[in-house]
């Protein structure tokens, strides 16, 4: 009997591209290949690239190359490029980095299997020409769905699926085979984006908006709790549009109860809202249904009216607050996140006092910040009035020291409280870790818990927050929780 092939996905970039690697990890595996951790293991290496920002792209390259240098010591090769970067470059990405065996784009993860073969048998699969994905369904979200099936769609998963691979239940089960045992994973709850950011070239290489089904979303859930998974995350390119394309824009706010009730499942989060699309009745599920974490992963980018319509945005600071301020009226426990542009061309010293007033009264738990760069093919990089590189990196520096000082305040302003905190980690060296309702995977900090006992990775426990360290909090198991955590564990 032959040997096996054997496959390792590595994967860069956001939740959305672990989805995807996890799609065609189930794929692989139901033709045959087994799926090996190491890359030093694997005949091929596939890379599951991210094109967002110039800092990822470089990360993207050098994992390609580094997977690379396995093919003159290892059992590896041939190195495989996939994902976003593959996608947005093509034959480009081909030609720059010979060092790639094969760049394949989104059409190409259908067929994935033969597209590895043809590449370890020492064939050549052509790199595609990039194409402006937006163009591929009708302008019409009420017209999408039917052109759905001639689409490729990473992370939405086939109906047609092998015994074994998916959940018996349900007519359009997942397509996805878990790379990692954590009790976390991310759910695709749409693709694409029908927003037209002036910075962001995402929807040109991801495509416009559409929903997955209900039932679809539903189906991975009830596999993926069966897997052990304990949260979910909900995740896409603007999670506020979902259903829109279904004929009913607010369905989140159906869903969201379901996918609650869903057995095994102890947390749903829901990641991506655009602050300019917020319903009060989304407000209102975000911030009362239990099981549901009231956390708002809210896309500010600035606050500054002027520089939000440049990059064709809406909003300004005080409506941002007020927004914060229904939120915390419901929920004052709430999580808020958010991301920011600073140095955008025509940023005024006065707008960047602007958003740091916003910044001072938001009292948000995580805040990432980042300096302006052109992104081809976006209509900012033909913006004449750019900032100096050197004012740029200042008002960065200058922004994430204020972000890093404010996000340590507002973790000092959880100390007292109660949380519920996921137990992701536990050694009897670096301690048990977790995180609160509040904090996302791999973004947003975590809980260091005071004591173990009794507790292993995916039980829920309450926990007094007694001490911070940073954005990170320090918090004491409940002794009734402990118990009830060891209960629901037999």
């Amino acid at each position: 009997m032959p040997e096996r092939r054997t496959v390792a996905l590595v994967t860069l970039g956001c939740a959305r591209n672990e989805v995807d690697s996890e799609e065609l990890a189930g794929r692989l595996e139901a033709d045959g290949w087994q799926l090996v951790e190491d890359a030093a293991d694997a005949d091929v290496a596939v890379v599951n690239t991210c094109g967002f920002v110039e800092a990822a792209k470089k990360d993207s390259v050098d994992a390609l190359l580094e997977a690379n240098d396995l093919k003159d010591h290892g059992r590896t090769q041939a190195v495989v490029a996939v994902g976003c970067m593959a996608e947005r470059y093509g034959k480009e990405l081909a030609e720059a980095l010979p060092e790639a065996d094969g760049v394949l784009g989104f059409d190409d993860y259908a067929d994935i299997s033969d597209r590895l073969q043809t590449i370890l048998s020492g064939g050549i699969h052509a790199s595609h020409t990039p194409r402006d994905r937006r163009k591929l369904l009708p302008i019409s979200p009420a017209e999408r769905q039917e052109s759905a099936a001639s689409v490729a769609l990473p992370g939405h998963g086939p109906a047609d699926l092998p015994e074994g691979v998916a959940p018996a239940s349900g007519p359009r089960a997942p397509m996805r085979r878990r790379l990692d045992g954590s009790p976390v994973a991310s759910v695709k709850l749409a693709s694409g984006c029908d927003r037209r950011c002036s910075f962001c070239a995402i929807p040109s290489f991801r495509g416009s908006f559409i929903s997955r089904r209900p039932s679809d979303v539903l189906n991975e859930t009830r596999w993926l709790a069966e897997q052990g998974v304990k949260e979910i995350m909900l995740v896409s390119e603007n999670n506020t549009s979902y259903g829109k394309d279904l004929g009913d824009i607010r369905l989140l706010e159906s869903l969201l109860p379901e996918l609650a009730e869903v057995d095994g499942i102890e947390r749903v989060r829901v990641s991506y809202l655009q602050p300019a699309e917020m319903r009060p009745g989304l407000i209102d599920v975000l911030t009362s249904t239990p099981k549901v974490a009231s956390y708002f992963d809210l896309s500010f980018q600035h606050s500054a009216p002027g520089v939000l319509r440049a990059m064709r945005r809406f909003g300004d600071t005080d409506r941002f607050l007020e927004l914060l301020d229904t939120i915390r009226s419901k929920a004052p426990e709430a999580g808020v996140r958010s991301n920011f542009i600073v140095g955008f061309p025509g940023e005024s010293e006065a707008d960047l006092a602007e958003l740091e007033r916003f910044l001072n009264g938001a009292r948000l738990d995580a805040i990432g910040v980042f300096g302006y760069s052109d992104e081809e093919g976006t209509e900012a990089a033909t913006y004449d009035n750019k900032l100096d590189e050197d004012v740029v990196a200042e008002r960065l520096a200058r922004v994430s020291r204020l972000a890093e000082e404010l996000v340590s305040q507002r973790a000092e302003e959880r100390v007292g409280d109660t949380v519920r905190v996921l137990v992701e980690s536990v050694d009897e060296e670096e301690g048990v870790y977790g995180r609160a309702a509040h904090q996302a995977p791999e973004t947003d900090g975590q809980v260091l818990l005071t004591s173990g006992a009794g507790l292993s990775v995916g039980r829920m426990v309450e926990a007094k927050v007694v001490g911070t360290e940073g954005v990170d909090l320090v918090a004491e198991p409940l002794t009734g929780s402990l118990a009830c955590s060891e209960e629901a564990g037999r």
